[in-house]
């Protein structure tokens, strides 16, 4: 099976209904992973923003993401420019995606 999951989720907006929704992008990716499916990891929109924060080693969910990071295809570049999270993206080491671009971005 193929499968794309989105991180849409905003690390800034209420902690724990975030971090459980990133959490859960996650282990279905890890779970895809184990079955032998074929998964992409893509953060997108304020979702943008989780790569610097997951990257961290003392971020709860460090090491599930460390165990897909493999499977993480980019962040979406305008959404990173509209949500200041281009810089943090790079320094986190995610490919930038550019294959659809919008205006003004």
């Amino acid at each position: 099976m193929k499968l794309a999951i989105l991180v849409l989720s905003d690390p800034k907006s209420g902690a724990d209904e975030a971090l459980g929704r990133v959490f859960n992008a996650l282990a279905l990716a890890h779970e895809s992973q184990q079955s032998g499916d074929e998964v992409e990891l893509v953060f997108e929109g304020a979702g943008t923003r989780w790569p610097e924060q997951l990257a961290q080693l003392t971020h709860p969910a460090n090491g599930l993401y460390n165990a897909v990071r493999d499977r993480v295809k980019g962040a979406s570049c305008a959404c990173s420019e509209v949500f200041g999270a281009r810089t943090s993206a790079e320094r986190a080491g995610i490919a930038l995606l550019r294959d659809n671009p919008l205006p003004g971005t």
